[in-house]
Parts: C-alpha cells; sequence; structure tokens
C-alpha cells in the first residue's frame, strides 16, 4: 500500500461507522439484499484499472472490510454472500497483499454469528496465499492451523507446520509444534498453544480480538471439566450426584462462580453428570457442545 492511500485510508476509516449510523437513520438499517457486486472477476476489474491494480486492490479491501462488519452488527440473515468474491477480487488486483488472505480466512472460516461458517473456504484463500507469497511462513502457520482448528485435521496441520518450518526466517517452534500434533493427533491443549501464537503475533485488530475469544472458549471448557471433576467428586461423597450445581458450593467443592468467562451460568445434566456451556453464551461453540467436547 503506498503511503498516500494509507494516509487517505487513515482519514476516512474513522469517518465508516458515522457515515454508516447516518444512512442507517436514512434507510432504516443495514439491508444486506440491496448490497450488489456488480463486478464478479477480480480479471475483470484489472481490465478496468491498467496501471492501478495496488491501489484498487486497496479500496476493495476497504470494501470487504465495511461489508464483513456490515453483515456482522446490521444483517439479520448472515449469509456473507457476498464475502467471498471480495476477497478473491482484492487478491487477484494484489496478490501480495496478505492481510487479505490472513484477515480473509478468519472471516469465512469462524461460526456464525461471527463469520461466514466456510473453513474450507478460508483454508483455500489461505492456499491462494501460500502459492502467492511461497517465502512468508506466517500464512502457512495460519494454514495449518486452520486445518487443526476448523477442519480437525492434525496430520494436515504437521505437514503443513513443517513445510513452514523449512523458510528462512520462520519461528523455531514450528518443528516442535509439528511433531506434536503428529503424535497426539490434536487436543485442547495443542489448541489453545496455536491460539496463544495467533494471539501473541496479531496487532491490534480483528484477528488478536478473535484469538482473545478463542482462549476465553478453552478456558471456559477447563472450568467446565473441573466443575464436572468436583460434580464426580461430590457423588463419591454422597452416593448421589447433585440435583443443582449450587449444592457443590454448599458441600465446599466448589467455591469460585458457576459461570463462564462471559459470566454465563453453565448448563448441568444430572443424569450424566456433565457440565457444558449454554448456547446462548459467546463462549458457546457448536464442535464443543454436550457430545461434541475436544
Amino acid at each position: 500500500m503506498s503511503l498516500r492511500l494509507a494516509l487517505l485510508l487513515l482519514l476516512v476509516a474513522p469517518l465508516v461507522p458515522l457515515s454508516q449510523r447516518r444512512i442507517d437513520g436514512l434507510v432504516g438499517g443495514f439491508r444486506a439484499q440491496e448490497d450488489v457486486l456488480y463486478f464478479w472477476s477480480g480479471e475483470h476489474v484489472k481490465r478496468l484499472v491498467p496501471g492501478f491494480e495496488s491501489l484498487a486492490a486497496d479500496l476493495y479491501w476497504l470494501r470487504t472490510v465495511q461489508y464483513f462488519g456490515g453483515q456482522r452488527l446490521f444483517a439479520k440473515g448472515k449469509d456473507f454472500e457476498l464475502l467471498r468474491p471480495l476477497i478473491d477480487i482484492t487478491t487477484t488486483l494484489d496478490p501480495r497483499l496478505e492481510i487479505a488472505y490472513r484477515y480473509g480466512a478468519v472471516f469465512l472460516s469462524e461460526p456464525p454469528p461471527l463469520g461466514a461458517g466456510k473453513p474450507s473456504e478460508g483454508v483455500e484463500v489461505l492456499e491462494r496465499g501460500v502459492a502467492a507469497l511461497p517465502e512468508s511462513w506466517r500464512l502457512r502457520q495460519d494454514l495449518a492451523f486452520f486445518h487443526y482448528i476448523f477442519l480437525n485435521d492434525a496430520e494436515t496441520a504437521a505437514r503443513v507446520l513443517l513445510a513452514a518450518a523449512e523458510i528462512p526466517g520462520a519461528a523455531f517452534w514450528l518443528r516442535t509444534m509439528a511433531a506434536d500434533l503428529a503424535a497426539s493427533g490434536g487436543n485442547r491443549e495443542d489448541s489453545r498453544r496455536m491460539w496463544r501464537q495467533m494471539f501473541d503475533q496479531a496487532e491490534e485488530g480483528i484477528i488478536r480480538e478473535n484469538a482473545r475469544l478463542r482462549l476465553q472458549i478453552l478456558d471456559s471448557l477447563d472450568l467446565a471439566d473441573a466443575i464436572a471433576g468436583a460434580v464426580a467428586e461430590f457423588e463419591r461423597r454422597e452416593g448421589r450426584r447433585p440435583a443443582r450445581l449450587t449444592e457443590l458450593q454448599a458441600a465446599g467443592l466448589w467455591r469460585r462462580p458457576l459461570v463462564d468467562l462471559a459470566n454465563v451460568p453453565y448448563c448441568y445434566d444430572v443424569g450424566t453428570g456433565r457440565v457444558f456451556i449454554q448456547e446462548a453464551s459467546p463462549m458457546w461453540r457448536p464442535q464443543f457442545s454436550p457430545g461434541g467436547n475436544r
């Protein structure tokens, strides 16, 4: 991105939410069905802006972020229909715009309502980035993480991490993590290490906040397991399971609040002794629902 455009975007970006709120006041809010993408091919756009492809890519990327934010905050259906075409146009115009691959993959992969819930497409975007930027070990790292976190494919994740480790300047820990994944087949601690790495590396913004949320989800799952352990201890002592979780506190087996990191009370199945996150909680994810905890 040129310095001139960077300064322009720096000045314009803070005005986007203000303009959006004014538009919402006039037309009644964001309506995804009125959002039309006139050019569905990056090659078509390239032919219209010869010599200005990088500038067009920056503008399309700004449009992509605005579209994603509008869908996430205002749209009811949240189908993110135009997200992948916008990302593809941006990266066709500037194949070396790394941020578009990394953030675009997050936008596509996160489950609704936070994202499009299309992790396979997110992986495809990262694979396209790896092909365009073979010297970027961070793109390969993200590709490995997405294979593991979203597709539950520890074998492929380990293989991609080893390939990333071969790139000059790559992080020293990539080989160790690859070996751990290959040996264990994946577990919650591996996931935690990956999200921690993403959090530590990312600048303030969507990727960092997404990693922070994922770490909180993992902590909430650990708390649910610890409470379930207290339920098992109560049953060992009393010969029955507690009728409700508050009995654990009365028995001195649990001293903390019985809530997840979003301050939402845990669900409890007295028939099985399972403790799990409420679906209404921001900490809930379908892969961590009863029967799906990893």
